[in-house]
């Protein structure tokens, strides 16, 4: 009787542009919304008693819509223990099957449960609730029947049950469901793959070790968690192992980290070095190498030193005795007084003079 249905599948096929078929995201959009749900859904036994005649609704009249009025009342029921999206889907699934749909959902009590099917992790009222909760539902039945009798149906005034097609085998039944197949009122939903109850608490079973442990930590006893001493011993054990593990990882990590910015460091100091190593070099070549500029200095101031010491080349050709400007005329200091005499010096005179000069430092 748990309710199920089928995961929908939210990516389609398509053509390709290459003519291959690949799965695509449905990228439709939906508008904001406010739902308005502000309350839970009420319990079938806490609403006014309806007294008008009760007529069931064919199943065309319900698919091509009923009258504001009068919904059409879909029941689907279950277990509905640890409730998830599993049950949400199927509670849709129900609530979608016509346009105007008042949806009531069943809820087994915990005797009937645990007689006819198994012991559930959550008790009845938890249950209840739960299912309450859910925005597709508009009623809740609480002690709902394992079997769907003719005075119930009157009774909640239903239109049609909605649940996954495959036969239901219990309560010495082959299917729970047959009887209301045969009287056309039955509309199928699709279960859920890969997710339902039982799959939830085998997950549990089979990592029970960390759950007990996560249940430790958190503050839960052993004897609330029905572990014995010992075992509660070798958790706390596993959980200081554990920690003193997560330290080493810690310390592994924050190692590689260092060693990795280390590294990252060292490659761009080594990078920088050979960088001006390179630059130190070319500067060094262009001022000390074979066409540097030392040599080229050098070379100029050996030039302008033996420029300055070596005296200056007369020119290659002479001015001609034409060319030669005329000699200044020779004049001796002792006659400035004498206007130069246009004729020659005769050498008499000129012996002359050599005596008066003789007579002079004689005397």
């Amino acid at each position: 009787m748990e309710a199920h249905s089928s995961g929908l599948n939210r990516k389609r096929r398509r053509e390709g542009p290459n003519g291959d078929a690949e799965n695509e995201e449905r990228a439709k959009k939906i508008p904001r919304r406010t739902s308005g749900l502000t309350e839970p859904a009420p319990f079938a036994d806490q609403l006014e008693v309806v007294t008008t005649q009760y007529t069931r609704v064919s199943l065309d009249e319900a698919r091509r819509g009923t009258p504001e009025n009068r919904p059409v009342r879909v029941y689907a029921d279950g277990i509905f223990d640890i409730f998830h999206s599993g049950h949400a889907r199927a509670l849709m699934q129900a609530k979608c099957l016509f346009p105007n749909t008042h949806l009531i959902v069943g809820v087994c009590s915990d005797d009937l449960t645990h007689n006819l099917k198994g012991f559930t992790v959550m008790n009845e009222d938890e249950r209840y609730g739960a299912v309450s909760h859910c925005r597709y539902v508009d009623e809740v039945v609480r002690n709902a029947p394992w079997t769907l009798t003719p005075e119930f149906l009157a009774k909640h005034r239903i239109d049609f049950v909605a649940h996954d097609d495959i036969p239901y085998v219990s309560a010495g039944s082959d299917d729970v469901y047959k009887h209301i197949k045969e009287a056309g009122m039955f509309v199928p939903t699709q279960r859920t793959e890969g997710i339902s109850t039982s799959d939830i608490i085998t997950r549990i079973v089979r990592d029970y070790d960390v759950y007990a442990r996560r249940n430790l930590q958190r503050g839960y006893t052993a004897k609330e968690l029905n572990v014995s001493f010992i075992n509660e011993k070798k958790y706390h054990l596993q959980e200081r192992v554990d920690k003193v593990k997560q330290k080493v990882r810690d310390v592994e990590e924050k190692s590689k980290e260092f060693v990795q910015k280390v590294e990252e460091k060292s490659i761009d100091l080594i990078q920088k070095w050979e960088e001006k190593s390179r630059e130190f070099i070319g500067n060094f070549l262009q001022m000390f190498g074979p066409d540097g500029a030392l040599k080229h200095m050098l070379k100029e101031g050996k030039g302008r030193m033996l420029q300055a010491i070596s005296p200056r080349h007369s020119p290659s050709s002479s001015p001609t005795r034409e060319e030669r400007s005329p000699s200044p005329t020779f004049r001796l200091p002792f006659f400035t007084k004498t206007s130069p005499s246009s004729s020659p010096l005769h050498y008499s005179d000129v012996h002359g003079i050599s005596e008066d000069e003789d007579e002079d430092e004689e005397d």
